[in-house]
């Protein structure tokens, strides 16, 4: 009896592992540069939160009802998506599956990328979600007009010296290993553009970039 019994913890104990190891590899994913956050979303909105509810998401493949969170916004601007206005984002009712928590008080406002499922706005922590006011006056600009017409250039996360890029058209974002953060100066304040040649390179400024402008260079 007590072997029996020593089997089924055994067995309890490695479905909760299994099922800890699933829940932490769907939430799995690297953080991207804004830009590289917004090439690779299909919305980009300002918007305010004003609602939350949690509604039914479909089924499981076990035929189990899937809970999603509803969250009712007031979009203020759209910077890429559908012609029509986005009134609804979802995403899943926990972190540990990559669940979105947002304030619903529609006091604050929000940039917003995702994905368009099913004609539905979708988001996830993978995204680039952050408070309007924190954005530096460099990304808020480079939302309407560099980001969107630089997205044939590939920006390269380094995660350790040394690394490198693998393309002409790549661009090395180095924020974590020289300000071990990934909010630096590359992400709040550099775009990563093409030049005439049609390679890639950072460019900080407030006026276009001249044809042969350097890799790097100040306003």
């Amino acid at each position: 009896m007590s072997c029996t019994m020593n089997s089924c913890l055994v067995a309890l104990a490695i479905l909760f592992l299994w099922r800890v190891e699933e829940m932490a590899e769907a939430c799995s994913c690297s953080p991207a540069h804004p830009q590289q956050a917004f090439c690779n979303s299909d919305v980009v909105i300002r918007a305010k939160v004003v609602g939350m509810q949690e509604v039914d998401g479909g089924n499981d493949v076990y035929g189990n009802t899937i809970k999603r969170i509803r969250y009712d916004v007031k979009q203020i601007k759209m910077f890429k998506g559908p012609t029509q206005d986005i009134d609804a984002i979802y995403t899943a009712p926990s972190s540990a599956v990559c669940g979105v928590t947002l304030d619903t008080n529609g006091k604050k406002e929000y940039l917003i990328t995702g994905k368009m499922e099913a004609g539905m706005m979708h988001v996830t922590l993978c995204d680039f979600i952050e408070q309007w006011e924190t954005l530096s006056a460099t990304q808020k600009k480079n939302l309407i007009q560099r980001y969107e017409t630089s997205c044939d250039c590939r920006i390269t996360r380094c995660t350790s010296i040394p690394c490198m890029i693998s393309s002409p058209a790549e661009c090395l974002w180095t924020d974590w290993v020289m300000e071990k953060t990934v909010n630096g100066e590359q992400a709040k304040h550099y775009a990563c553009i093409k030049r005439n040649d049609d390679s890639c390179a950072w460019y900080r400024g407030s006026v276009p970039p001249r044809k042969d402008f350097l890799d790097i260079e100040d306003p």
